[in-house]
């Protein structure tokens, strides 16, 4: 190919060239980027030009929120109810405010909440969870007791199976806070529930798990095995921080990849058994 050949505008042609066309094109868009940048930059603005009251005094001192809380120009980043989605907000769900968040993390403090009994206080001293049922040995674990175990971490996405719900019969509320906000995806640490099926000692014919909560609606769920000795973990830790009382403080099950009603809040009891468990109810909270 010849020098002419490859220049931007050959002498052949008597308009410029696609690849002159583009370079043109990008010059005068940074000149008017500049341009508008110069413009608006030609009147004085005064929150630079004058003293701000920000800038004025001293702000808070470092000890003035020992736990820190969002500014509260961000107020409006909250988890949401709709009053009459069910009878009682004892036993309802609230929405992750997914359309103000960014990244992949959802802060504990915005992670919509499942209750069907509300969420309990349950201290680290009282809390007990027990292994029972077709096992060697019979286990109470107290929280101590837990910490004592290696711990995992994962980083795991929850939805709840009725996630979008509100548009089953047509749109019912404005916005993805209401029609998707049943999900968050938090990074955990605890310990894996086979290490804790092992210490217990599985008999041959333990085919399932029945997961059930201290609530006062004693949710559970039933889980294959294969599953439970796979990825499932006994989890105490949220996002680097104790699990929020609304999302099973102090020990709750993750169960990656499967529907939030299986991850079971204020875990208990893990009862091993050879079939799954008929429960009087198909959703626990979460």
């Amino acid at each position: 190919m010849s020098d002419e050949q490859m220049s931007d505008e050959p002498a052949t042609t008597k308009g410029p060239s696609r690849r002159a066309f583009l370079r043109n094109g990008a010059l005068a868009g940074a000149g008017l980027v500049a341009g508008g940048t110069a413009a608006r930059a030609a009147t004085p603005d005064p929150l630079i030009t004058e003293v701000q009251d920000w800038a004025s005094a001293f702000g808070d001192p470092v000890d003035a929120a020992p736990y820190g809380t969002p500014i509260r120009f961000e107020s409006h980043v909250v988890r949401r109810n709709v009053e009459w989605l069910t009878e009682s907000p004892v036993s309802s769900i609230n929405f992750t405010p997914i359309h103000a968040l960014e990244g992949t993390i959802t802060p504990q403090g915005c992670a919509f909440e499942r209750h069907h009994s509300g969420a309990i206080e349950l201290s680290k001293a009282d809390y007990r969870l027990m292994i029972n049922g077709l096992v060697d040995q019979p286990l109470v674990f107290t929280f101590e007791d837990l910490l004592r175990f290696p711990r995992a971490t994962t980083t795991a996405f929850l939805e709840c199976a009725a996630n979008g719900g509100m548009e089953w019969g047509g749109a019912q509320l404005e916005g993805c806070q209401f029609t998707q906000g049943m999900i968050h995806n938090m990074e955990y640490i605890g310990v894996p529930l086979k290490v804790l099926l092992a210490e217990a000692g599985v008999k041959p014919e333990g085919k399932w798990i029945y997961a059930e909560g201290a609530d006062a609606s004693s949710n559970g769920r039933s889980i294959p095995m294969e599953k439970a000795m796979d990825d499932v973990m006994v989890a105490f830790f949220a996002n680097g921080e104790a699990l929020r009382k609304e999302h099973g403080y102090p020990v709750r099950l993750v169960v990656p990849g499967w529907e939030g009603n299986m991850w079971v809040k204020w875990l208990r009891r893990i009862g091993v058994y050879d079939a799954a468990v008929e429960t009087h109810i198909l959703q626990v909270s979460r």
